[in-house]
C-alpha cells in the first residue's frame, strides 16, 4: 500500500498540492502560536523604575485581603483598594527621626500640543529615578516645571489643566513615564494626599520602627510595586495569550475542516480508480490504508515543511505584536521545543482526521466503479453523514438553550462566541449536500427561465455536481459565518452597551474635569475576573476641586448630581473575593439625572446604611443585608435598597458619598428645570469650570467600542480563514478542472464559443460562492439569534448588529478567488482544439 501511495503521490501531486499547502500553513501557524504563547507564560520579574535609587519605600495600606476556604484549605485572597490609605501621621513622624523623608504624588497632567499620559511628580522625587537636568535647573516656584524628553525646552510656556506653567529644566526620558515635575509645595497642591512616601534610612530600622502598622515597607526589586501599575507586563502577556490562544484554535479547525474538504472531494474524484483497484482484487481495507497512507506522506512533508516555516515566522510576529503595542518592549520568542512538537503532530493528527470518513468511503468503492462514466453525484449525502450533521447541529442548537435557561450571560463572553460559531459551521458543511441542490436551483432559477441555454446548464452542472458544489462552498461557508458572528457579535454586544446608556443617562449635561471627556465610564462592572487597578495610576482622575463643585451646585434652574467612582468587594459563597465598581451620589439628585435599570426597588430608598445591587450578586432581593468591604477597606453590612438587572455586565453598585470615602467627584450630571434656558445653564456650567458636554456629545465620546487587542485578534482568525479560504478554492477548482475538460469539449463542439464557455464557468463558480455566502449568512443569523435572546433576558433591548460591509468584503474577496481559480485553467485547457479535448481521458 505505501508503494501505490507513493506511486498515487507522484502521479496526482496536483491533487494533494493544496492539501499539502493548506496543511503546512496550519502547522506553521500553530508552530508561531506555540512559540508565542511559549514565550509569553511568564513575564520577567520588572525592576524598579521610580525609585530605583530610593534607599526604603514605605506604602500605606493600599490592599484587602479576605481569608477563603476552598475544599476545607484557608487561604487569604487579596485585591488593591480603590483608594489606598496615606502613611499614617504618626508613622511619617516615626520615620523622619530616622532620616530624610521624601513624599510621593502622582497625577495626571493635560497640556497643549504636549504627549498624552503626561503624570505629574513632586521634584524631589527625580533624584531616586534618576533624573538627572540635561537643560536649565530645577523648578524653585509654583508657575515653574522640568519636564523629560524633548518634545519641549527650556523657556517654553505650557497651557496645563492646572493653568499655564514656565519650562525651566530637561531630563533625559528614561522610557516608562512622560513626567512633569512641580515644585514639592505646588505638587502638594495639586495631589495633597500622598499613599507613599521614601525613607532615606536603614530598611531594618525602618522596619523596625513601623512594626505593628498597617504599612507595606519596600526594598530591593519590591520597589517596583511602588511604581504605577506593576502588573502591566503580566496584563499585556495574558492578553496576548488569549489573542494567540483563539487564532491557534481557529487554525486548527479550519485546518482539519479543508483537508477533510479536500480528501472527500478527492477520494470522490478517484473512484473510478479505486473500482480497478478492487476488480483487481484489493479489499477494501486495502484501499483504506492506501487512502491513509497518502494522508500520512503527506501530513509528514507538510508538517516538518511547517516547522521550518515556524522558525522564520515566530520572530517576525513577536516583533509585530510589539510595535503595535500588543505586547511589551522586552518581549521575544524563546528558544523552547515543545511548540514544534505540537505544531508537528497536530499537523500529522489533522491529516489523519481529514482523511478518515474519506477513507471509509473510498473503502466501500465497488468494482462496478471503474466502468462508470456518468458524471452526476449520487448518494452524495450518506447516512452517517446526515446523523453527526444532525447531531452537531442538535448540539449546537441545546447549548445556547440551556444557557439561556440557566446562565444567559455566558452567551455574551468572547470564549462563547468564538466557539459556537464552528461548532454551526461543521453542522451546515455536513448537510450542506442537502442545502446545495435547492439553493442553487433557487439562484438560478430566474437566468434557467431566460432565453438561451446559459441559465440552465450552470443550474444542472452545479446541480448535478453536488460534491465538487459543496466542496467549493465550505470554506466560503467558514470566511463568511466567522466575519459574520465574530464582528457582528462585537457590534452588537456595543451596540447594547451604548443602548443601556442611552436608556439610562437622562441628564442634559454632563461635566467632566477639564481634560477629561470621554475618559470616565457611566458606571462600573461587576468585575467578576477580579481585575483591580493599579494605586496611584498616572491616568487617576483627581475630580472636581470645591470651589468648581460649589460653583455647580449653585446654578439656577438645574439639579445637578455629583457623583464619584468607586468600588466595593464582597466575599461570594466564600471562596471569591469580588471587586464591582461603585458610582457614589445622592439619592434624590441621582434620582433625577439618571435611569436605573431597576428591577426591585427604588432610588430613593438609597442612603447611607444601604447599597444599590444588581441580580449578579449572590444575595440581590430588596430588604436583605449584604456584607461589604468599602474602597477604603472598611467592612461594613448594608441593606439592598433596590436591584438592578444584570445588562451587559456594566451595571455596578451605587452607593452614597459616606459609603466611597477618598473617592472625588468626576462627574457631574445637569438636569435642567421646566422652562431653564440650555443656552443660559450651558454658559453657566462652563464658567463654574470643567469641560461641558450635552447628553449626546457624552454619549458618543463614551461609545463603547472594540478594543485593540481583541480587533487585532480578529483580524487574525478572519485573515487565516480567508487564507485558507482562497488555498481550498485554488485546490478544489484546479482538481475539477481535469474533471471538466471533456465538459468544456462538448459544449465546443456544440457551438459554444471559447469566451461563452468562460462565462458559464464564472457563472457557475459565482453561483456556489452565493450558496456558501448563504450558509454563512444561515450560521451568522443563528449565532447572532442566540445572542440577541440572551441580551433580552439581561432587560436589554437593542438591535442585531449584522457587519454588512465586512461581509460583502470577504464574499467578494471569495468571488474573485473562486473567478480567478475556475476560470485560469479553463481557458488554459481551451487553448486545444475542441476534438482534441473531446478525447482527453483522465
Amino acid at each position: 500500500m505505501l508503494t501505490v501511495a507513493l506511486h498515487a503521490l507522484r502521479t496526482r501531486w496536483s491533487t494533494f498540492l493544496g492539501t499539502f499547502v493548506a496543511l503546512s500553513l496550519g502547522v506553521a501557524l500553530l508552530a508561531v502560536m506555540g512559540l508565542t504563547l511559549a514565550s509569553s507564560l511568564d513575564a520577567p520579574k520588572r525592576q524598579p523604575e521610580r525609585f530605583t535609587t530610593a534607599p526604603v519605600v514605605v506604602q500605606g495600606q493600599n490592599t484587602l485581603s479576605v481569608p477563603i476556604s476552598i475544599g476545607g484549605h484557608v487561604s487569604r485572597e487579596t485585591r488593591k483598594l480603590a483608594h489606598p490609605h496615606a502613611v499614617p501621621e504618626t508613622t511619617v513622624a516615626k520615620l523622619k527621626r530616622l532620616g530624610r523623608v521624601v513624599p510621593d504624588r502622582s497625577f495626571p497632567v493635560r497640556a497643549e500640543g504636549a504627549p498624552r499620559d503626561l503624570v505629574g511628580h513632586p521634584w524631589s522625587t527625580a533624584a531616586f529615578a534618576p533624573y538627572k537636568i540635561a537643560e536649565g535647573r530645577a523648578p524653585r516656584t509654583r508657575d515653574e516645571v522640568v519636564v523629560t524628553g524633548g518634545w519641549t525646552h527650556p523657556g517654553d510656556r505650557l497651557r496645563t489643566d492646572h493653568g499655564t506653567v514656565r519650562v525651566v529644566g530637561t531630563v533625559p526620558s528614561r522610557g516608562f513615564e512622560t513626567a512633569v515635575f512641580y515644585s514639592d509645595a505646588r505638587a502638594a497642591e495639586l495631589s495633597p494626599q500622598s499613599t507613599q512616601l521614601v525613607v532615606e534610612a536603614e530598611a531594618q530600622d525602618v522596619r523596625e520602627a513601623v512594626e505593628g502598622e498597617v504599612v507595606h515597607v519596600l526594598t530591593g526589586s519590591a520597589r517596583r510595586l511602588a511604581d504605577p501599575d506593576p502588573d502591566r507586563d503580566r496584563e499585556a502577556l495574558t492578553a496576548v495569550n488569549a489573542l494567540f490562544g483563539t487564532a491557534g484554535g481557529v487554525t486548527a479547525f479550519v485546518s482539519v475542516f479543508v483537508v477533510a474538504s479536500t480528501f472527500a472531494f478527492s477520494v470522490a474524484q478517484r473512484r473510478r480508480e479505486f473500482g480497478l483497484l478492487r476488480t483487481a482484487g484489493a479489499t477494501p481495507g486495502q484501499i483504506r490504508r492506501t487512502v491513509c497512507a497518502e494522508a500520512l506522506l503527506v501530513g509528514v512533508l507538510a508538517s516538518a515543511t511547517g516547522c521550518v516555516l515556524g522558525v522564520y515566522g515566530a520572530p517576525r510576529l513577536a516583533d509585530r505584536v510589539v510595535d503595535v503595542g500588543l505586547a511589551p518592549d522586552w518581549f521575544t520568542v524563546g528558544d523552547s521545543k515543545w511548540p514544534y512538537h505540537m505544531a508537528f503532530w497536530t499537523g500529522l493528527l489533522v491529516a489523519l482526521l481529514g482523511v478518515v470518513a474519506a477513507s471509509w468511503r473510498a473503502g466501500r468503492t465497488s468494482p462496478a466503479q471503474a466502468l462508470r462514466e456518468a458524471s452526476v453525484d449520487a448518494g452524495a449525502m450518506t447516512r452517517g453523514r446526515l446523523l453527526f450533521g444532525a447531531g452537531l447541529l442538535l448540539t449546537a442548537a441545546a447549548m445556547p438553550a440551556l444557557a439561556l435557561i440557566s446562565d444567559p450571560g455566558e452567551l455574551l463572553h468572547r470564549k462563547t462566541y468564538v466557539s459556537h460559531p464552528m461548532l454551526l459551521i461543521t453542522a451546515v458543511a455536513l448537510l450542506a449536500p442537502v442545502l446545495v441542490r435547492p439553493l442553487t436551483r433557487l439562484f438560478v432559477w430566474l437566468p434557467a427561465h431566460l432565453p438561451g441555454a446559459g441559465g440552465m446548464l450552470v443550474r444542472e452542472n452545479a446541480s448535478a455536481g453536488v460534491r465538487r458544489t459543496a466542496a467549493v462552498a465550505a470554506p466560503v461557508l467558514v470566511t463568511v459565518a466567522l466575519t459574520g458572528s465574530l464582528l457582528g457579535a462585537t457590534a452588537t454586544l456595543n451596540e447594547a452597551k451604548a443602548t443601556e446608556a442611552r436608556e439610562r443617562t437622562t441628564a442634559d449635561f454632563v461635566v467632566v474635569p477639564t481634560g477629561n471627556a470621554g475618559h470616565g465610564s457611566h458606571t462600573g462592572s461587576h468585575d467578576t475576573t477580579a481585575t483591580h487597578a493599579p494605586t496611584d495610576a498616572p491616568t487617576q482622575n483627581p475630580g472636581f476641586d470645591a470651589r468648581t463643585l460649589r460653583n455647580l451646585r449653585t446654578i439656577p434652574g438645574t439639579t445637578v448630581s455629583a457623583t464619584s467612582s468607586s468600588a466595593v468587594y464582597v466575599l461570594e459563597d466564600g471562596v471569591a473575593l469580588i471587586r464591582s465598581e461603585a458610582r457614589a451620589g445622592e439619592p434624590a439628585a441621582l434620582a433625577v439625572t439618571t435611569a436605573l435599570p431597576l428591577a426591585a426597588g427604588q432610588v430613593s430608598n438609597l442612603d447611607d446604611q444601604s447599597i444599590i445591587v444588581n441580580e449578579e450578586w449572590e444575595r440581590h432581593t430588596v430588604g436583605q443585608t449584604v456584607d461589604v468591604w468599602l474602597g477604603d477597606g472598611t467592612r461594613k453590612s448594608l441593606r439592598i435598597a433596590a436591584v438592578m438587572t444584570t445588562g451587559t455586565g456594566d451595571n455596578g453598585v451605587y452607593v452614597t458619598p459616606a459609603n466611597a470615602p477618598g473617592a472625588h467627584v468626576d462627574r457631574v450630571d445637569v438636569t435642567l428645570a421646566a422652562g431653564a434656558d440650555p443656552a443660559v445653564v450651558a454658559g453657566a456650567l462652563r464658567e463654574a469650570g470643567g469641560h461641558v458636554l450635552t447628553r449626546d456629545q457624552w454619549l458618543r465620546a463614551g461609545n463603547p467600542g472594540t478594543d485593540r487587542t481583541t480587533r487585532y485578534g480578529f483580524l487574525l482568525v478572519l485573515g487565516i480563514a480567508l487564507l485558507y479560504t482562497g488555498i481550498s478554492l485554488a485546490n478544489t477548482m484546479l482538481m475539477a478542472a481535469s474533471d471538466r475538460v471533456r465538459d468544456l469539449a462538448v459544449l465546443r463542439l456544440a457551438g459554444a464559443t471559447r469566451r461563452q464557455v468562460l462565462r458559464l464557468v464564472g457563472a457557475e463558480a459565482l453561483t456556489v460562492v452565493a450558496v456558501g455566502g448563504v450558509l454563512g449568512l444561515l450560521v451568522t443569523g443563528l449565532n447572532l439569534a442566540g445572542m440577541r435572546s440572551a441580551l433580552g433576558l439581561l432587560s436589554v433591548h437593542a438591535p442585531v448588529r449584522i457587519p454588512w460591509p465586512e461581509l460583502g468584503a470577504v464574499t467578494g474577496a471569495c468571488a474573485v478567488l473562486a473567478m480567478v481559480f475556475s476560470v485560469a485553467p479553463a481557458a488554459w485547457a481551451l487553448r486545444r482544439g475542441a476534438a482534441e479535448l473531446a478525447g482527453t481521458r483522465e
